[in-house]
């Protein structure tokens, strides 16, 4: 018995090259316009960036004061507000270390606020396994610091004054006055660091204004 042949196939053959549906070549960079080419560029190099940075997160960067604009001004030292509070709920700390009315004195605005930026980093998802032994360490050092600078400003839990500053004789600019070191009572200290806050920031935004119409006013009186 003879084995049957199969069918012939009805369709024409076809060649390797058309086995497969047809695909759009690779674009040839070296063929782009120079402009276009940049452009890509930019764009990849601005995707890579915002990943690096989602990755690694901002880093935090220590905040000098005196150069914050209104703006910032505002969002850090509420911002520092948040972070104290947790700071003294968290560790238990006594208004000998950080009192109610801490916001009222700059020498503790700048020491607290060093010791945030360090938690920060400390603390950062790439941080070292022992940068947490590093901030209580360095944290531990701050607390000494902080007594004394409330043993010397002297705000209390339940009253508060500002900071004595020692007049030199002839070593004070035109005009300084000396702040009022009158005793007040701690009454509503959310209420105060409110006020505070809106104090701050209106003062800065009047210093920015004055260096702004300086700078207009000498370019004016320099014009021909």
């Amino acid at each position: 018995m003879s084995t049957p042949t199969p069918p012939e196939d009805p369709r024409p053959e076809m060649d390797a090259r058309d086995a497969t549906p047809d695909q759009p070549e690779e674009p040839d960079l070296a063929s782009l316009p120079p402009a276009l080419l940049a452009q890509i560029k930019r764009m990849v190099q601005a995707e890579y960036a915002k990943d690096l940075r989602a990755q690694l997160g901002t880093v935090p960067r220590t905040i000098n004061w005196r150069a914050l604009t209104p703006e910032d001004l505002e969002q850090e030292l509420l911002d520092l507000n948040e972070w104290v509070d947790w700071l003294r709920h968290e560790y238990g700390l006594a208004p000998q270390i950080i009192p109610p009315m801490w916001h009222r004195h700059w020498e503790l605005i700048w020491e607290l606020s060093a010791l945030r930026q360090h938690w920060l980093i400390c603390y950062d998802q790439q941080a070292k396994g022992n940068m947490g032994v590093v901030w209580h360490q360095d944290f531990a050092v701050a607390r000494e610091r902080l007594r004394d600078w409330v043993t010397i400003s002297g705000p209390r839990l339940d009253r508060d004054r500002a900071t004595r500053v020692t007049a030199w004789p002839g070593g004070e600019a035109e005009g300084w006055i000396p702040p009022d070191t009158a005793e007040h009572p701690v009454t509503d200290r959310s209420e105060d660091f409110v006020a505070f806050l809106v104090e701050a920031v209106q003062a800065r935004q009047a210093e920015q204004d004055a260096m702004v119409q300086e700078i207009l006013d000498t370019e004016w009186s320099e014009r021909p």
